[in-house]
């Protein structure tokens, strides 16, 4: 499974070089779309304090804990070569872990509402199919391939086998309301050739299942994912439940009042006791950086050394037929952590507030640019414009590979009377 794009071999293999996949990573850690993450937007607003995490520092903290997930796995199935064998390797783990957020447009998931809102129509857009485009498209390292990464970090990136128009919401309309342009969890119609590569090796009946959804609250979505794929988004779930609960104290966003009512209020008793033994909750409100540094690493390895591996019985393929996840209670502690993230912070007036200014800031920058690309859109942009299938996309490009600041100047430069030169560069 590690052939790249522009290679002619297609066949899958049982164990990836470490070279092709520290490879991998190298092209994703020196890709300017990686450099972005710097300044864009992971919970709190860019610029607000040098203190939390951004995009590009989440994603190396998401790397090191899966790289921690699959150390502990390796020692757990030791024994079990069935599943020993298709553990990815750190370099591997690492660049998939490294590459998960990269498609992330400015201003987080309301300027990743704004595009879909423009992109609707227009095979969509969503984060994580950003990301792909990204990696097998647009990266500089190749003119046709992008990164042109291996089939299994391709694989292992892809969180969503399915198309926009296969789960989207097609009788939407301009009069809807904006919330209802949140995109569906899939890739963008666009790169339907690349989905096709990705899976190429597979045989028919394990595509046809991959590829298959499921209602769920009244919405199409995907059913599985890979291996590999299962591993980094429980080191990014922990990320979130956990290294974004840290900001959040930190900034005395959250009150020991409040994590006492919807955290451990809501938790089993044995939970409650495990927080309570190992004096988290003292150590996180104790105001002090160090005991509470202490606590959060603590508290994510007490979720890696959890994490178990198992068969689904549903694929001939291992790299999609085992599955990690946490035992049942344990990922029901993870769940409340990060719904209490959500309610006290993302959804706090204040972010709320950042959030929806950015929102109009893509709105509007996407309506101008496409009224008047000639104008408006760099030589480079404006040729790809004109050549392009779907122009549309070439603009949604441009505007989610900005950086927070960047889409604010360019902005301004635009609509603010006072604000702009010839000689300014945004």
């Amino acid at each position: 499974m590690l052939k790249r794009r522009s290679g002619k071999t297609t066949t899958f293999n049982a164990a990836t070089p470490d070279s092709d996949a520290q490879r991998d990573r190298a092209r994703i850690i020196h890709s300017s779309a990686f450099r972005r993450l710097q300044a864009k937007t992971q919970v709190l607003g860019v610029g607000e304090s040098d203190f939390y995490r951004t995009r590009l520092t989440h994603s190396m903290e998401v790397a090191q804990i899966g790289s921690g997930i699959c150390e502990k796995l390796k020692q757990k199935y030791a024994e079990n070569d069935a599943i020993s064998t298709h553990i990815p390797s750190y370099f591997q783990i690492e660049a998939i872990c490294l590459a998960h957020d990269i498609g992330h447009p400015p201003f987080g998931h309301g300027g990743e509402v704004a595009l879909n809102y423009h992109m609707h129509s227009n095979g969509g857009f969503e984060g994580n199919g950003q990301t792909l485009r990204i990696i097998s498209k647009l990266g500089e390292y190749s003119d046709h391939d992008g990164l042109d990464l291996t089939r299994r970090t391709l694989l292992g990136v892809l969180k969503y086998p399915v198309l926009h128009s296969e789960v989207s919401t097609c009788s939407l309309s301009a009069e809807d309301h904006l919330s209802a342009f949140k995109p569906p969890k899939s890739i963008h119609d666009d790169e339907q050739d690349v989905l096709d590569w990705i899976l190429e090796p597979l045989i028919p009946n394990d595509k046809a299942t991959f590829r298959s959804t499921k209602m769920k609250e009244g919405k199409t979505k995907a059913q599985y994912k890979a291996f590999d794929t299962s591993i980094m988004e429980l080191a990014d779930d922990i990320s979130y439940g956990v290294h974004d609960l840290e900001d959040s104290l930190a900034l005395n966003l959250v009150t020991e009042k409040q994590w006492r009512e919807d955290v451990l209020a809501v938790l089993d008793d044995n939970s409650v006791i495990m927080l309570e033994e190992r004096f988290y909750t003292e150590a996180l409100f104790s105001g002090q950086s160090r005991a509470r540094k202490h606590a959060i690493s603590k508290l994510v390895g007490h979720f890696v050394d959890a994490i178990e591996v198992a068969e689904q019985n549903l694929f001939e393929s291992p790299w999609l037929d085992l599955q990690a996840s946490l035992p049942e209670h344990i990922e029901h502690t993870l769940q409340v952590l990060k719904d209490f993230v959500f309610k006290h912070v993302i959804r706090s007036s204040s972010v709320q507030v950042l959030e929806y200014k950015g929102q109009m800031m893509i709105l509007k920058l996407f309506q101008v640019l496409s009224e008047n690309p000639e104008q408006l859109l760099p030589g480079s942009t404006l040729q790809k414009y004109k050549n392009a299938e779907n122009p549309k996309r070439v603009i949604c490009d441009y505007i989610s590979g900005m950086t927070d600041n960047y889409a604010t100047k360019l902005y301004s430069k635009l609509f603010s009377p006072d604000t702009g030169s010839v000689f300014d560069k945004v």
